[in-house]
């Protein structure tokens, strides 16, 4: 999955990716969702600078992570052949529920985690 938006709307964050060839600092990478799909792209090594350390540095990083799982929020858009979603604790909000159920083609591939037989789908009345 892709951490950086490095050209919009084709390579944004949070693009799936299926990584063909890796080298020194280049990934051959082909675009398995959004606008691009099918279509192959490289992927430098950008320099990253944290800014949550009391002191400066750089490094070079590719801008991917492997990706076995992903958020509710990345997943919203998506269309998954199967998906598990893990409801041992509450969703953040009424809207997270529906995305995460409504992204496979069919509900016989939907598998949830419930062990109690129920979550709690939280929601902060005071924002609406």
């Amino acid at each position: 999955m892709l951490l950086r938006n490095l050209s919009p709307p084709k390579l944004c964050n949070g693009t799936r990716l299926k990584v063909v060839q890796l080298q020194g600092n280049l990934i051959e990478a082909q675009i398995l969702t959004g606008c691009g799909a099918g279509e192959a792209v490289f992927i430098p090594r950008i320099p990253l600078i944290p800014n949550n350390v009391p002191f400066h540095f750089k490094r070079l990083q590719f801008p991917v992570s492997v990706c076995f799982a992903m958020t509710i929020n990345k997943s919203q858009g998506e269309t998954l052949r199967a998906a598990g979603v893990d409801l041992r604790t509450g969703c953040f909000s009424h809207g997270q529920l529906y995305v995460a159920c409504s992204r496979v083609i069919s509900c016989t591939e939907l598998f949830v985690l419930m062990p109690a037989g129920e979550t709690h789908n939280v929601v902060y009345k005071e924002v609406l």
